[in-house]
Formats: C-alpha cells, structure tokens, sequence
C-alpha cells in the first residue's frame, strides 16, 4: 500500500520499462542476473540511468555535506592526536565525494550540473547531514554511528551492477572503515570517562537517533521502486533489511556501553529475530530531506560560498598554458 492506493507492482514496473527495446532489455537484465558489470558504454534502460545518476549525486553530496558538521570541530577536537585524525577523516569524505561525481559523471551528467543542483538545492542529500553538531560528542556519534550506517549501505552496494560505482565503493569501504574504528574509540573513552564526559556522550545519542532511524529511508512499505531497483542491483537491500542489519549490529554495542537510546519499545522480537521499534516520523525525514531542517539552509550557504570563492581557480585553470603544468606521478 502506497498512500491510500494500491499500485500493482507488474503495472508499475511495466510503466518504468515502457517504451524501451525488449530484446536488448532482456539481454540487459539476463547479464545482471548472471552477476556481469554493466559499463558506461554499455546499453542500459533510461530508468537505470536515471537512478544511477540520483543515487550517486546524492551519495556525493552526502559525502560533501557530511563533512561540514565535523569539519568545525577540527580546531575545537581534544588533543593533537584527536585534531589531527578527524583533519585525515574530514580530507577522505571530501575525497569520497570526488570519486563518486567522477563515478556519475560517467553517466552523462557533468560535475558542474551535479554541483549546480546542490547549491540550488534541487538535488537531496542524507537528511542526517541537517542536524547540528552541538558538543564533541555529536562528532563522535557522527564519526561512528552514522558512519557505521554509511557502511551498511555501502558493502551492499558495492556488490551491485555498475561498475564504475562498485569500484568506487570497494575504496570508499575500506576508508570508511578507519572512520568506523576512530569513532568507536572517540566514544568508549567519553563513554569510560567523567560523568561529565558520559552524560555528554548520552545526551549526544539521544539526539542523533531519531535522524540515525531515518538515515536508510522510509519503511519498504512506502518506498517507491524498490522492487525493480533491486532487480536491476542498482539496490541490494531494502531499506528496512538495511535498517534491521544495523540494530542487529550496533544496539548490543551501545548496550555494551552502558547508553541507552530514546526509544522504550526498542527490544528484539526473540520468535522473529527482528528488532522492534517505534516507527520512525516520516513527515519530519521529508521535512528535512524537502530543506526545512534545523542546519539545512546553513550548510547549503556554505557550500554556496565555497563554490563562489573557488570560482577563480576553476577559470584560471580552464585558462592556463598546458604546457606548463607538472602530471602528478
């Protein structure tokens, strides 16, 4: 059920698929079910195109967002050590968000469109990314438990149909899991630490989790064309399996810890083997996700600014003599 309205899922596949050759259609989805790359230059339907190209922008621009509400705690961290590992964490996901325009870029749409659509804010991003990081610990919550999420989605996807964006994640993976084990650590030591230390941490979980429950999309009951996109291994899971896979793993960890999370109806259904939990406030993910988030107009204002100081050095570039320019080894 979709609304108040049964969609037949045939029709709606039939309507995503319309209009397209059945031969080379049937050609295309006969390599996927045998576990082949499709390539750029490959035949692939307009909708695989399509879907490719959003969920890959909008993988990058979560990437480029997501550094901004670590990014202020670079100078704000504790230590020199803790200063210079959120500084590499930072630096690797605005690289993550260059391999993954570079990755959709192949699929025809220019970096400067994709950019373009950020700052204008006709492109989405992970509602995650529109909440503000008040204490040390947001960082820390940040770096690990939105992280761990990332990564969930991710090595699934990695495994999916497109080359040139399952390359991209086999490095993303592997980095993000430094991230992983960085936040783990930042928040046992808050966690093991003062009582001021762990009511921070506390209060920071608290707040996050509510956007960490919307971070793998709405329920597969109002999700639209997760049917066909799974067929097509553009995804590999459904967002509620994603959703599952992750208390699975990270609820017993924070437990370990001594936290507790904001949700009394949070207990694992020992006959099903399923998590169950408080349903999630779709209308507040839309919200955010629609642009009316607590930091959304904030860090699309700085990206804006970035985008227009940086201006200069693009055109000199696009103006300079060739000849003179040293390739990197």
């Amino acid at each position: 059920m979709y609304g108040n309205a049964y969609i037949d899922p045939n029709e709606k596949a039939n309507s995503i698929v319309a209009g397209e050759d059945p031969e080379k259609l049937t050609e295309f989805e006969t390599r996927i079910s045998k576990g082949e790359k499709i390539e750029p230059k490959d035949w692939m339907p307009k909708e695989y195109r399509k879907q490719l190209i959003r969920m890959i922008e909008q993988h990058a621009h979560s990437e480029i967002i997501g550094a901004l509400p670590e990014g202020t705690w670079i100078t704000r961290a504790p230590g020199f050590q803790r200063k210079l590992a959120l500084m590499a964490k930072v630096q690797d996901e605005v690289g993550h968000a260059q391999l993954l325009y570079s990755a959709a870029e192949t699929l025809g749409k220019s970096r400067e469109a994709m950019i373009n659509d950020l700052i204008t804010g006709k492109s989405k991003y992970s509602n995650v990314f529109n909440y503000p990081a008040f204490e040390w610990a947001d960082a820390c919550i940040i770096a690990w438990l939105i992280d761990a999420g990332a990564i969930i989605n991710q090595v699934a996807n990695a495994k999916g149909s497109y080359g040139p964006y399952c390359r991209a994640l086999d490095r993303i993976c592997t980095e993000e899991s430094f991230h992983l084990k960085y936040g783990h650590d930042a928040v046992v030591t808050l966690a093991t630490g003062t009582p001021y230390q762990r009511n921070m941490v506390q209060e920071a979980l608290t707040r996050w989790w509510p956007p960490i429950m919307h971070f793998f999309g709405p329920s597969d009951k109002i999700s639209q064309h997760t049917e066909i996109l799974m067929k097509w291994k553009v995804k590999m899971a459904s967002n509620d399996d994603m959703r599952q896979q992750y208390l699975n793993m990270y609820v017993p960890k924070i437990w370990d810890l001594g936290l507790t999370l904001p949700d009394p109806n949070l207990k694992k259904n020992e006959e099903t083997g399923k998590w169950e939990y408080t349903e999630p406030d779709w209308d507040e993910f839309k919200r955010v996700i629609n642009g009316d988030g607590p930091c959304n107009a904030e860090r699309l204002a700085v990206r804006r600014n970035s985008e227009e100081r940086g201006r200069w050095v693009r055109e000199a570039l696009k103006t300079a003599d060739t000849k003179y320019i040293v390739p990197l080894a």
